[in-house]
């Protein structure tokens, strides 16, 4: 750890809990670039492209029924 980086932890040690906690978060977030926030992101635009193709009569909606036998592989 660089003496800066040291310097750093020392102040954020010396600070009350509640703002070391925040200070955690926020550092915390700052690295968050997961796979996870990548699937959440195109799963997001894969449901907007739904619902305008939905809006757009390109689709059509069928009943959570028919949704759930159709993943089961349920012929009517």
């Amino acid at each position: 750890m660089s003496e800066r980086s040291t310097k750093l932890v020392e102040e954020a040690l010396a600070l009350p809990r509640e703002e070391r906690a925040e200070l955690v978060d926020r550092l915390l977030t700052s690295l968050d670039v997961s796979p996870d926030q990548r699937i959440d992101e195109l799963w997001a635009q894969e449901a907007e492209d739904r619902l305008d193709a939905f809006e757009q009569d390109e689709i059509k909606a069928v009943s959570a029924k028919q949704a759930f036998d159709a993943a089961r592989g349920v012929k009517r």
